[in-house]
């Protein structure tokens, strides 16, 4: 059996394949830029009209209670807590992503520093994606705190009695590489310190379980793996027993245990609406919303078990396609995200060239194609055709 037949074969026998109906997508097109921007999924720009024109148009300021505005981080946290394996009223949603890491990593800085005097390091994933590093150090710089970078792969190294906040990608973004969050958790509170995950390029593409592995903050971008669109707001899940605790530096009007009351002195909301900031982006957290209803069905084993076997046989398409004229940095099997990065010359021209030929990935610094797969619209045959317009591309 040819590959070509093969990747027809294991699209027939989809499970996942119900969910690819549930998106927007070019049939001329083979789309493998999920872990930037996640396709549009059906009923977004419906939903995103109907606030605009019912919501907005015509009921103007009532739609803050009758349509469900002022609700709506909590509601829609809610809907993204399973994705992350936690219980509902512990995921809130708002604001950049890069917002949300800054007042994750105070949040826990004050927290460490409320336990006892001494801890004065903060640690960040030294192949981190920047924005994460440029955070820490500007954390560092407010409070104090001296930054460490280090691999997560050698992170017992630099773990001790100064420690005192940890941030880590659970996925490279480069490379793919998946990191051990249970253990790493584990070996940061061990050394008696708090953990904050980004999970931007994991949320959506593995179950997380978090709650289970006792991770203390964890957040990331909804418009990769979740589809949310462009600038979509991020989410933030606090443990629930941290939730009391929270002291955030941003602590708008919109997490004040009575907003509405105008009171000149804050007094911090209870449960997970604490961490709420100022106004919620109600167009952008709406569609959101939306774009949540493709999970509906949808089992998150299933979604790691067919990314798991697209990016295997991208690589054994690439194998016989390119005559090994590239090399593969993500690791193998379980320890990969959702995408496979390849390195080769010219990379840049490499991708333009593939993008000419309909098929979308994307170009990293200094020769690094990645494709990342989405398990609810991406199939067998992608990957096929992919590796072979690749193949062609290099010839």
């Amino acid at each position: 059996m040819s590959l070509l037949e093969r990747a027809r074969e294991l699209d027939a026998a989809d499970p996942l394949a119900f969910a690819r109906e549930r998106f927007v997508l070019d049939p001329a097109v083979t789309y493998l830029d999920g872990n930037s921007l996640g396709a549009l999924p059906r009923g977004v720009a419906e939903r995103v009209a109907e606030v605009i024109t019912q919501d907005w148009g015509q009921l103007r300021i009532r739609s803050w209670t009758e349509r469900g505005w002022w609700s709506a981080p909590e509601r829609v946290g809610d809907r993204i807590a399973p994705l992350l394996g936690v219980p509902a009223g512990h995921v809130v949603v708002g604001d950049s992503t890069s917002i949300t890491i800054f007042r994750a990593l105070v949040a826990l800085w004050r927290m460490v520093q409320d336990d006892g005097p001494g801890r004065s390091e903060v640690v960040v994933d030294a192949s981190t994606f920047p924005t994460d590093a440029y955070l820490a150090d500007s954390v560092a710089r407010l409070t104090g705190a001296t930054v460490v970078r280090a691999d997560p792969d050698r992170l017992h190294t630099v773990l001790g009695e100064r420690t005192a906040v940890v941030l880590l990608n659970h996925v490279d973004y480069r490379t793919g590489r998946r990191h051990d969050l249970p253990a790493l958790t584990a070996a940061v509170h061990a050394a008696g310190a708090r953990i904050v995950w980004d999970l931007s390029h994991s949320a959506g593409v593995m179950p997380l379980d978090l709650a289970d592995h006792a991770v203390d903050i964890a957040l990331g971008c909804s418009y990769k793996y979740l589809n949310g669109g462009p600038g979509a707001p991020s989410y933030l899940y606090v443990r629930d027993d941290l939730l009391p605790r929270l002291d955030q530096p941003l602590a708008g009007w919109c997490s004040h245990r009575d907003p509405f009351a105008m009171e000149p002195d804050y007094r911090a909301a209870t449960g997970i609406t604490a961490a709420r900031g100022g106004t919620p982006e109600i167009l952008s957290l709406l569609a959101l919303e939306a774009a949540l209803d493709v999970w509906d069905g949808v089992e998150l084993a299933a979604v790691r078990a067919k990314s798991l076997a697209l990016t295997d046989f991208l690589l054994e398409c690439v194998a016989e396609e390119t005559a090994s004229a590239v090399d593969c940095i993500t690791p193998a099997g379980d320890r990969r995200g959702g995408q496979i990065s390849l390195s080769c010359e010219n990379a840049d021209k490499v991708m333009a060239a593939l993008i000419g030929r309909g098929v979308v990935g994307d170009f990293r610094p200094p020769d690094i194609l990645r494709f990342g797969f989405s398990p609810l619209y991406n199939g067998f045959f992608d990957a096929h055709r992919a590796a072979r317009a690749l193949g062609e591309v290099l010839a």
